[in-house]
């Protein structure tokens, strides 16, 4: 039913750690650029990707809410997100402890590269989930299905405490991970999400078009100008 899936690759960037930063890799002072090249060879030695996922059916949905076997998902989201899907994946992720445990060591010794190291981090499984969602797309798109917008638990439209439905039925302990009481995952640089399957969903579909921040969100503008 789930598997792990550990066969990820990626590379990180100077550009990718100053993204996860939150900063504009073209306004960067150079500085910073320098202590992002300091730690890049290193970061990269310390990215661990890993991710379990897997396919159930849906039974049934109604209104808000979507149930599968296993459990039940809630909320505003799930009707935008869900709706249509005859079954979902379920993900988790996660680039492992070490950078996360470096980072902390260097928090207290050298600000600068401790703060490289944390958007490293933050760089580092964004590409780990967009590698493991295109792997799922594949998977639905060799079955004749279409794959609709990935969710996350804590997104606006679905409360943070559904975190829990999903890893009561999805074994992240299996890699590595696991859910503090406020539904935080250990290690900090681990994603969770959803995402639907089914003949009839928009592929089209983004987060960025439920989001009430979404007319003054700079990233959602950023990618527009990319898209052209």
């Amino acid at each position: 039913m789930f598997e792990i899936i550990d066969h990820i690759e990626i590379e990180l960037t100077a550009d990718d750690i100053l993204k996860g930063q939150g900063m504009d890799p073209a306004r960067a002072s150079d500085r910073v650029k320098d202590v992002v090249l300091e730690v890049l060879t290193e970061a990269n030695s310390l990215v661990e990707p890993k991710a379990m996922a897997g396919k159930l059916p849906v039974l049934d949905f109604a209104h808000e809410t979507l149930t599968f076997e296993g459990g039940i998902f809630e909320g505003p989201l799930v009707k935008r997100a869900l709706a249509g899907a005859t079954e979902i994946f379920l993900a988790v992720c996660t680039i492992g402890p070490k950078l996360e445990e470096r980072m902390k060591e260097l928090m207290a010794s050298d600000m600068l590269k401790g703060l490289a190291l944390d958007g490293a981090g933050t760089a580092a499984i964004r590409l780990v989930s967009q590698a493991v969602t295109n792997m799922l797309i594949t998977a639905a798109e060799n079955s004749g299905l279409k794959t609709g917008m990935k969710a996350q638990p804590g997104q606006e439209g679905w409360p943070i405490e559904q975190q829990r439905v999903l890893f009561s039925v999805l074994p992240a302990e299996k890699i590595g991970v696991r859910l503090t009481d406020s539904c935080l995952m250990i290690p900090r640089k681990s994603v969770s999400f959803v995402l639907p399957l089914g003949k009839d969903l928009r592929e089209d579909a983004t987060p960025c078009d439920f989001c009430s921040k979404r007319e003054r969100c700079p990233w959602r503008r950023e990618k527009q100008v990319a898209a052209g």
